[in-house]
């Protein structure tokens, strides 16, 4: 399934760029970066509870926000994408290793 992942970390607390590192690596550790704080993941139902439980670990609750949009099995063909920085779709795009 598809899930788009963003998020709001807030840089100014303490720690905060350390939280923001971590859940942008986190998330690539599963998807791929879009924008600079929105990732798509291509995940199982499985796959996508580790991710969050990861994201819950790391993120602080009373300065951070987290949101996930399940876009579903067939959410690819349900993205358009318009202007620059376009994405690669790895399940379509060859990629070099």
């Amino acid at each position: 399934m598809l899930v788009l992942i963003t998020y709001d970390v807030s840089v100014i607390a303490e720690g905060g760029q350390k939280r923001l590192r971590r859940i942008a690596k986190t998330c690539l550790d599963y998807g791929m970066r879009v924008q600079n704080s929105v990732f798509e993941c291509e995940v199982t139902p499985a796959q996508f509870v580790m991710l969050k439980n990861e994201l819950i670990e790391i993120f602080n609750p009373e300065e951070d926000s987290l949101r996930f949009y399940f876009l579903g099995k067939k959410g690819r063909q349900k993205v358009e994408h318009v202007g620059a920085k376009p994405v690669a779709d790895p399940l379509r795009d060859s990629l070099i290793l």
